[in-house]
């Protein structure tokens, strides 16, 4: 893999650097997501795992939502410990999705990608730096493992793919409200969760 960290302004860059990393390819793998994005990049790689996760097209796909919470547990888990490049086993990075349909699902997030850049801004720093990155990280420990449920729950996965996507923008832009946003999106997702199972 990689160990470049990639520095990425705003969700938009990042939907045009995979469009351009994958375009034309027939499969799109974990290993090539990964690569562009870099394997030391928290923030993008959580974005990437939410972002794929709520694309039409491709968070449909059976299986997609537990690869990428497979995903974010083995990178939440290792920031917790201290590491600061991460490690993937290889059967994760060749897992891979139709490269049309990525393409598809990508490509669609172009325009509310603008409008939610727009947004963004440094605020409430503290919840992203330091211990705050640590809770971000432990948090989204807790979303991965309950990734398996949620493709038997319906709409629940939707639920962590936009706190997974909240927690990543919330990184990149160092924006601590998108991450406080994220916390009550978790806490209302596992309530919805449990409601759903009662």
């Amino acid at each position: 893999m990689d160990d470049d960290t990639q520095q990425f302004d705003g969700l938009t860059q990042l939907i045009e650097h995979l469009d351009n990393s994958t375009r034309g390819v027939e499969r799109v793998s974990l290993s090539l997501i990964v690569e562009t994005v870099g394997s030391r990049s928290f923030g993008p790689l959580l974005l990437i795992a939410g972002l794929i996760t709520l694309a039409p097209l491709i968070g449909d796909i059976p299986g997609v939502p537990t690869v990428m919470g497979i995903l974010v547990l083995l990178v939440s888990g290792q920031l917790v410990v201290g590491r600061r490049h991460f490690w993937l086993p290889q059967w994760l990075l060749e897992r891979s999705v139709d490269g049309g349909k990525f393409t598809r699902g990508i490509r669609w997030m172009r325009r509310p990608a603008r409008g939610i850049d727009k947004l963004l801004k440094p605020r409430l720093v503290r919840l992203v730096r330091g211990p705050g990155i640590l809770t971000v990280a432990a948090t989204c420990s807790l979303i991965a493992l309950g990734m398996p449920l949620m493709e038997v729950v319906p709409f629940s996965a939707n639920g962590a793919g936009a706190a997974l996507t909240l927690f990543g923008l919330a990184l990149i832009a160092r924006d601590g409200l998108l991450a406080l946003i994220g916390f009550m999106l978790v806490t209302g997702t596992a309530g919805f969760i449990i409601y759903q199972l009662s």
